[in-house]
């Protein structure tokens, strides 16, 4: 074992993850733990602020202390994070101000279409390549500094930080020394100009956000301080939202290809090299990264629902008692009875863009069971992928083969039937943790283990390979049937 390790935080949507990677890319340790979620409103999804500091600080000790290693063989720390969720803390204090308000939240939705109407879309996309929707920051932040009482006098003082996930770790890292972000994290608030860089004060002044509780934009690899909370001395070297430090982790370096990431959502991310494609077909434009000044694009896809619609059938619905026995039970059906399921339980994203759809299964028979719900809870996972590939072929974009990762994608019944049905190769890597993986990339680039991209693509390993062995009539009436699914949806 090697002397010197990263420790990669993962801080997701319903867990918080810590992973020690050994100077080639393995990982040696790992301690998670799952935090609540509240759901104080239809279509509300919230986070205690403390709850994730919490549980990030407990895993980061425990994996440390299960391993033996002290901070003095930790060379650095990475943080990857759930994007768009957003804070706003006190900066004297340190209490935040309400509760975090998730990406999947979807209470800004008549706002976001009030400025629609108003005619802001347009511009607003030219500058920062996202839609006008509930999901990004700049409206939870509104709202927040417009509902809680003394706000925007607290912000008008210099009292407030905000700032998404990463951002809020790397304070609580720092012991309050460092209020920053990356590029790719800033890049999802609807506040960021993404060609030229910066905050933009058009954008500040449409969603009236004051531009001193803003945080400082750094590439990904870069030092944002350093964290003395483990015993050393150890530097926070890189930070990237977690659907681009997967991208990284995947070795997605060429423009042209595409990894796909199956957590709480999915999330599809399409190296664009140098240019910001402006997508007609509502896909968005984003950062995939930026290293030494240098800004590399992506088109990417988000899906809502995808891992969380299996946790709905354990926990909600009681159809499964493990993630895993869904594997298991769509297997040994021959076919999906016809039954669809929509998982819209937080609206659709891309490419639809519907914050008022809700969930729905069609096509419910007398003999239709249990077991052909949880096959197309699955099955809507790879047709809402084929949504989205097809949304990025339409923009010129055609992918030759899918690279794979995430909690669902140890399911080979699932990944066979996401080749079938994309009639694409889909592959899975050796790691299966690529977003931690991408931030332990970006830190070991800045300290040095690593010499270029080019050198970390070289340690990409496939597990499994799967090939498309559906027929193309097959293909085209699933896929027609899933169609006719989601218009009843919207």
């Amino acid at each position: 074992m090697s002397d010197s390790f990263i420790l990669a935080i993962d801080q997701g949507t319903t867990s918080s993850p810590a992973i020690l990677f050994d100077k080639q890319g393995h990982p040696v340790g790992m301690a998670q733990e799952e935090f609540p979620q509240h759901y104080p409103a239809d279509g509300w999804v919230e986070h205690d602020p403390n709850d994730i500091w919490s549980t990030t600080e407990r895993v980061c000790r425990a994996v440390l202390a299960d391993r033996g290693i002290d901070a003095g063989q930790v060379a650095a720390i990475g943080v990857t994070n759930q994007r768009e969720t957003t804070l706003i803390w006190n900066r004297r204090t340190g209490e935040p101000l309400h509760a975090a308000i998730v990406w999947q939240d979807r209470r800004t939705a008549e706002l976001c279409t009030k400025l629609k109407q108003e005619g802001h879309e347009t511009w607003l996309r030219q500058k920062t390549g996202l839609l006008l929707d509930p999901y990004f920051s700049a409206t939870k932040i509104k709202w927040i500094l417009d509902q809680v009482p003394g706000a925007r006098s607290l912000a008008a003082a210099g009292d407030l930080a905000f700032g998404t996930v990463d951002t809020y770790l790397l304070w609580r890292l720092t012991e309050r020394r460092v209020h920053a972000t990356d590029a790719t994290n800033a890049s999802r608030t609807l506040l960021f100009n993404i060609h030229t860089q910066q905050w933009d004060p058009d954008l500040l002044d449409l969603f009236q956000i004051p531009a001193e509780i803003m945080p400082s934009v750094l590439d990904c690899s870069a030092d944002f301080g350093s964290t003395r909370l483990f015993g050393g001395d150890i530097p926070i070297l890189g930070i990237a939202g977690d659907q681009q430090a997967a991208t990284i982790g995947q070795a997605c370096f060429e423009p042209g290809m595409v990894k796909s990431t199956y957590g709480t959502g999915c999330f599809v991310v399409q190296n664009t090299g140098d240019t910001a494609i402006q997508s007609q077909h509502r896909l968005l434009s984003t950062i995939a990264y930026r290293i030494d000044g240098r800004t590399t694009y992506g088109l990417e896809g988000s899906i809502f629902v995808a891992g969380a619609a299996i946790q709905w059938l354990r926990d909600e619905m009681g159809l499964i008692d493990t993630s895993s026995e869904s594997e298991k039970i769509a297997a040994a059906l021959s076919g999906n009875h016809g039954v669809y399921l929509v998982p819209a339980f937080t609206g659709l994203g891309a490419p639809h863009w519907n914050p008022d759809a809700r969930g729905a299964i069609v096509g419910l028979t007398r003999n239709a069971s249990a077991a052909h719900v949880v096959r197309a809870t699955l099955e809507a996972v790879c047709y809402q992928t084929r949504d989205l590939m097809s949304a990025m072929a339409g923009d010129g974009t055609e992918a030759a083969t899918l690279r794979v990762d995430g909690g669902m994608v140890g399911n080979d019944w699932l990944c066979q039937f996401l080749a079938d049905i994309l009639g694409l190769p889909v592959q899975r890597p050796v790691v299966a943790e690529t977003t931690a993986l991408g931030v332990a990339y970006l830190a070991g680039l800045k300290l040095g283990w690593y010499g270029s991209l080019e050198e970390i693509g070289r340690l990409w390993e496939r597990q499994a390979s799967f090939k498309p062995a559906m027929d193309e009539p097959k293909r085209t009436r699933l896929y027609e049937g899933w169609k006719k699914a989601l218009a009843r949806v919207q």
